[in-house]
């Protein structure tokens, strides 16, 4: 009579044991985060409001596949952190999620229980042939306020470094607009500013209306390094 012919037991341990092995020597190592952000170039020149809008994709999406919410929380925070250039910030974020970087990069780390989290290139910097959007010359995307605007309240924001402005502003006014007042105020281009409110990504078309934010609430501005000169 035949018989089925199958994989010796002490083989398939061996495997088990290689693979749980390779994990665990992955994620025991760790190194600090490096200065150098990962250069790249897109498969297609790609605007500002282009890259944005792939990174919220990535965020709204990543946590529903695998891992832990938190820890993918904690990665996001670290993100911005490195986007506002505070690597120091960043590091603190990922040592206190017990977050393991094998290679210094979030691109690929590992949280306490061995679960493995790889973030795009994109999430971490810009591509090298990023097309900077106008602001000043462009009046169609960004048009300028009244002469004479009603303002009702005092908007508050506070910087990437800390630092707090209250803006003079009106729910009718656009995140557009109010980039520009927080430029004349603090001299900080509006292509360097990332509008946050309740963690969502504020674009620079919506009306202070349509966030729901009200005179109490504090806006958050992570303030980039220029990334050079326009063209």
């Amino acid at each position: 009579m035949g018989g089925c012919v199958g994989r010796p037991r002490g083989d398939s341990q061996r495997s088990r044991s290689r693979a749980s092995g390779y994990s665990r020597k992955r994620a025991g190592r760790n190194e600090p985060l490096k200065k150098e952000k990962p250069k790249w170039k897109s498969d297609y020149p790609m605007t500002d409001g282009q890259l944005r809008s792939k990174r919220d994709e990535f965020w709204d999406t990543a946590p529903a596949f695998e891992g832990r919410k938190e820890i993918w929380d904690a990665l996001k925070a670290a993100a911005y952190a490195i986007e506002a250039n505070d690597l120091e910030l960043a590091q603190a974020i990922v040592d206190g999620a017990s977050i393991t970087l094998p290679h210094g990069s979030l691109t690929e780390c590992f949280d306490e229980l061995g679960n493995r989290y790889q973030l795009p290139v994109y999430c971490l910097a810009p591509p090298v042939n990023l097309i900077l959007e106008r602001y000043d010359e462009d009046g169609a995307d960004t048009p300028e306020p009244a002469p004479n605007p009603r303002r009702e309240f005092q908007l508050k924001v506070r910087l990437s470094s800390g630092k707090d402005v209250k803006l003079s502003a009106s729910m009718t006014d656009t995140i557009g607009q109010l980039k520009k007042q927080l430029h004349a105020e603090e001299g900080i281009e509006p292509s360097r500013q990332r509008w946050f409110f309740s963690g969502k990504l504020l674009t620079d078309r919506m009306k202070l209306q349509e966030t729901k934010i009200q005179k109490d609430f504090v806006v958050q501005v992570i303030v980039n390094q220029s990334q050079g000169t326009q063209n």
